[in-house]
């Protein structure tokens, strides 16, 4: 009786922990809504790689809803492309092992939620993130927003508050954020603790009316980056060469942003320590040495974000807090308000208050 006790516990054992083995094993399966943007394409390249080993092992993109923007520009034309992609992407190996199962297109956003444990929105649009983002955090599905949050504060401010309300993690960010030509200079052994710098980039004039607010977003984020959030005062002069803002920080440290409206572009900064002044990395790159930005290295464009986004998938916590994203839109709402006052010194104005 005993060993007959002893043996059909061994046995409900082995069941148990092959079942638990098989759970383990599945991946984290991953929608994407939204497509008109190429990191639809991109990040979906990194999630799906065959034989995926390290932080890109269990975790795959299974299906997506390929919706547009009726009124943005060249949406309709980007979504044929980029569902085209999708469709292809890992379907003709040359050896059956390297086969991936293809991603489903489904033609609603409940039916993606059915197939999936978490979201990502690759919308183009970001007026259409907050309708998006709510109906997944109310479904509790994990949620990354591809650059921007949003297209204005409030509906930054709408989203992170139901991702707080709901208890289901949310966040954005810009891929420059994860170029080690930017991070790689906050410790950077030839500047030592980091007192300012001054960022540039490209800030399209002719920009669809939905990226109008966020144009300064992957360069304020290469700011933040470098410098921290903490930021007290921002005033902003604007020409037809150049959007100018002079960022003041709670402890007294300054910083710039230059966007470069006319003339060649190029996404880089200057960054001033307590033990010296150096050029940043360029995007994509790694940092300087001994001045020297590095060109001929390897080029990490998505990789660094896609490792982020892969982490945070599989259950991590979300790599940039709610305050610091609501920060970067308080900063560029009042670069605006300084800019209806002259180039006013505006406070930073906190957009939620718990």
């Amino acid at each position: 009786m005993q060993r007959r006790l002893i043996w059909s516990i061994l046995c409900l054992w082995a069941v148990f922990s092959i079942t638990a083995a098989t759970r383990a094993a599945e991946p984290v399966k991953v929608g994407i809504l939204g497509i008109d943007n190429f990191g639809s394409v991109a990040y979906t390249e990194f999630l799906n790689r065959p034989h995926a080993e390290g932080v890109f092992e269990g975790v795959r993109v299974v299906a997506a809803y390929p919706i547009g923007s009726d009124d943005y520009p060249d949406s309709a034309n980007l979504v044929s492309q980029w569902k085209k992609q999708l469709l292809q992407m890992y379907q003709s190996p040359k050896d059956p092992k390297d086969a991936v199962p293809p991603i489903e297109m489904v033609d609603s956003v409940d039916e993606l939620l059915k197939r999936c444990d978490a979201v990502m929105i690759y919308s183009m649009d970001g007026r259409l993130h907050l309708p998006q983002a709510t109906a997944v955090l109310k479904a509790g599905k994990r949620l990354f927003i591809s650059r921007p949050l949003a297209s204005n504060p409030a509906d930054a401010v709408a989203i992170l508050k139901l991702s707080q309300e709901t208890k289901t993690p949310c966040w954005s960010s810009s891929q420059h954020r994860y170029s080690t030509g930017f991070s790689g200079m906050r410790n950077h052994p030839e500047v030592g603790r980091v007192l300012g710098c001054d960022v540039y980039g490209g800030y399209a004039v002719n920009a669809p009316e939905a990226d109008k607010f966020t144009r300064p977003l992957h360069s304020i984020e290469t700011l933040y980056t470098i410098m921290g959030p903490g930021v007290a005062t921002v005033s902003c002069t604007s020409t037809p060469t150049a959007e100018s803002m002079t960022l003041v920080w709670k402890d007294g440290r300054l910083a710039t942003y230059r966007g470069i409206k006319d003339g060649a572009v190029k996404y880089s900064a200057t960054v001033f320590g307590d033990k010296g002044v150096s050029t940043a990395g360029i995007y994509g790159h790694g940092v300087p040495v001994k001045g020297v930005v590095p060109t001929d290295d390897k080029y990490v464009g998505y990789e660094g974000l896609a490792i982020e986004i892969a982490k945070f998938l599989k259950g991590g916590p979300p790599p940039v807090s709610a305050e610091e994203t609501l920060e970067i839109f308080a900063v560029m709402q009042a670069a605006e308000d300084s800019k209806a006052q002259s180039g006013a010194v505006v406070p930073l104005k906190k957009l939620w208050r718990e």
